[in-house]
């Protein structure tokens, strides 16, 4: 999408002189289920943006346009909010956040644009949360971080929207480096940029075009059941506050000790945080085949232990697994529909993704989006006003 594009609908809409935001959503290579256990992720931005449009009102309105859902949204920054169940929470909340955070926020017309997909676990709730920031921070003359940024969408997301999530989605999308993924102790908020290009394999992301409804409710329940495992296990080790701080031979040890729920959604976080650290190790020495290899477990864990997969997920791994061209495949995202993430030979990614379709669709009668990614840069300045 073009510079030139995003004015000239912001124009067909809006007076005034805008200036033009952008932020990636991501796609999660490994490390799922643990940045709200204080643990480590393995993201990288991909080159789907949420285009954001902004000018200056002589009020204290936002005016917002979103043209992925024809609709127009107007409120006051001087009256009380509170959640509507609708996507301009997610502006709300952000506006809520850096106005908490001292930020005195004028009135501006948004326009907003995504290429990222609602609902297929790459991250769109973050990239407009991240947009919207860089844009009223900017309206504002306001300057932060780019952890602060990052911080203040993941307060907008948990206080405002309701979601609890963790650290990663919003610190990917502020972030990023173009040609990259990114290693995050999230607890820590330590982070290094990974090189990730390369002549040989692609990453190849296959939507299953559907979402379950139970993917919110289903996410809080596995947090509160982390939770529950870190209390009980506080007994035997003293000190611990997060899955991030039990060794896997220590949970070994102590696992028989736990309701079984809670035993197996302990296991999949702990094991996948020694995925992640071994999957760095695996890039760093250029293997591929080890790093694919962790990118199958991590599915197999989700599937069995954290139990957030679902029929279409299992099918498109299943299907991704069974070709030639197909060096590893996982489900990516919070679960229970969404993407899969695929580690593919570059020069077999065309048969790669007809027969991924083909097939997909012969099985479930759905056509799956797929999409051959490339690690991009974050959420950033377009253009200045003109």
């Amino acid at each position: 999408m073009t510079e030139e594009t995003i004015l000239e609908k912001f124009y067909s809409h809006f007076v005034g002189t805008p200036t033009v935001f952008a932020a990636p959503g991501r796609v999660n290579l490994i490390g799922e289920h643990t940045d709200y256990n204080d643990g480590y992720v393995f993201p990288m931005a991909i080159n789907f943006y949420t285009y954001l449009a902004v000018a200056p009102r002589h009020d204290r309105n936002l005016q917002i346009w979103s043209e992925n859902m024809q609709e127009t949204i107007l409120f006051s920054l001087d009256s009380n909010r509170s959640r509507r169940n609708h996507w301009s929470d997610y502006v709300a909340g952000v506006a809520d956040e850096l106005e908490k955070q001292g930020v005195i926020l004028p009135g501006a017309d948004l326009y907003i644009d995504s290429q990222v997909p609602v609902g297929a676990g790459l991250s769109s709730s973050a990239a407009i949360e991240m947009a919207t920031a860089l844009a009223l921070a900017h309206s504002a003359n306001a300057s932060l971080e780019k952890k602060e940024f990052a911080l203040l969408g993941q307060r907008a997301e948990n206080r405002f929207v309701g979601m609890n999530c963790g650290i990663m989605d919003q610190f990917i999308s502020m972030h990023a480096e173009d040609g990259h993924a990114l290693m995050l102790d999230c607890r820590s908020l330590e982070f290094s940029q990974v090189p990730l290009k390369s002549d040989a394999v692609c990453i190849v992301v296959c939507n299953t075009m559907v979402k379950h409804e139970l993917a919110s409710s289903e996410y809080n329940k596995r947090r509160a059941e982390c939770e529950e495992g870190v209390r009980l296990l506080r007994a035997q080790l003293p000190g611990i506050t997060h899955l991030r701080d039990v060794s896997l031979s220590q949970f070994n040890q102590l696992q028989f000790g736990l309701p079984a729920i809670v035993a197996k959604r302990c296991r999949h976080v702990i094991s996948e945080n020694q995925r992640v650290l071994h999957s760095q190790a695996c890039l760093a020495a250029h293997d591929l085949a080890g790093f694919a290899r962790l990118m199958n477990e991590s599915h197999n864990s989700l599937r069995d232990d954290y139990e957030v997969s679902c029929g279409e997920l299992d099918l498109l791994v299943d299907l991704a697994r069974s070709h030639a061209a197909c060096l590893g495949s996982r489900m990516t995202g919070g679960g229970f529909g969404g993407c899969t993430v695929n580690l593919v030979r570059l020069d077999q990614a065309d048969s790669f993704v007809e027969q991924i379709q083909s097939a997909y669709s012969f099985r479930t009668g759905l056509h799956p989006q797929v999409y051959i990614f490339t690690p991009s840069r974050g959420a950033h300045r377009v253009t200045a006003a003109q």
